[in-house]
């Protein structure tokens, strides 16, 4: 028999509440429209006593980007078994996961929300993408990454959060499609820095040739192939005669 009284929550217990409802109202609008008062109502609490445990709606803010970055730089580890494309396939089906899940308090996450400029989320997204940029090392197998492999990881983690941006303004391009289009973009940015840098060169050999027959950087290989003829196919170009 239910006597109708209440638990009372401990106070980390509490914070713990106030994070995950407030992430949840963030989740799904941007968190420069969600209320102290709509939060306090979420958790079934009065608005003074959001305050007796933040100071503020920023610090709140803070504390639930904090649990948003910790889960999205999770997204990216993956145990370092089989061909690094179906490895960075599933990464990247992880990401967009949070993504889709967590559609303005990502962009928020991001780009700073109500606390752009702010030193504690600037470090909280650097820690997102030093993450991403380990893992993707850890992959490789490399602990001292060169110059030019740095710049490719790098390069890679900016342009999956900018696509990932993009790609909610609208979903416009089918999902599946952009997964599978970010693991290629990461051989295709391999590709041409091996074209510059024979470690870089040595590291791509050795990707491709754990590569299955099925996987996706063999899949790119196969588009990009299917191109050749068309290219082989065109009218030469017949200097000008008058220019001689």
């Amino acid at each position: 028999m239910t006597t109708g009284v209440r638990r009372r929550m401990g106070v980390e217990e509490r914070k713990q509440q106030l994070i995950g409802v407030a992430l949840e109202l963030f989740s799904h609008r941007s968190p420069d429209d969600v209320s102290i008062d709509e939060i306090a109502a979420a958790a079934g609490i009065s608005r003074p006593l959001v305050y007796h445990y933040f100071p503020g709606k920023q610090s709140l803010y803070e504390a639930a980007l904090r649990r948003a970055a910790d889960e999205l730089a999770a997204r990216f580890v993956e145990p370092p078994q089989g061909p690094l494309g179906a490895r960075l396939l599933r990464v990247m089906g992880r990401f967009f996961d949070f993504v889709d899940d967590h559609g303005p308090g990502f962009a928020a996450l991001m780009r700073g929300g109500p606390a752009v400029g702010s030193s504690t989320t600037n470090a909280m997204i650097d820690e997102v993408r030093q993450a991403a940029y380990e893992q993707i090392l850890a992959h490789l197998e490399v602990e001292k990454p060169s110059a030019r492999l740095e710049l490719v990881v790098r390069s890679w983690v900016s342009l999956a959060e900018s696509t990932a941006l993009l790609w909610l303004d609208g979903r416009r391009v089918p999902r599946a499609e952009l997964e599978l289009q970010l693991v290629h973009d990461f051989a295709a940015l391999a590709a041409v820095s091996a074209a510059y840098d024979p470690d870089m060169a040595g590291i791509l050999v050795g990707i491709l040739a754990d590569e299955p027959a099925d996987g996706p950087f063999a899949d790119l290989v196969a588009r990009l192939a299917a191109l050749v003829p068309a290219v082989g196919a065109a009218p030469p170009v017949v200097p000008d005669q008058r220019l001689r």
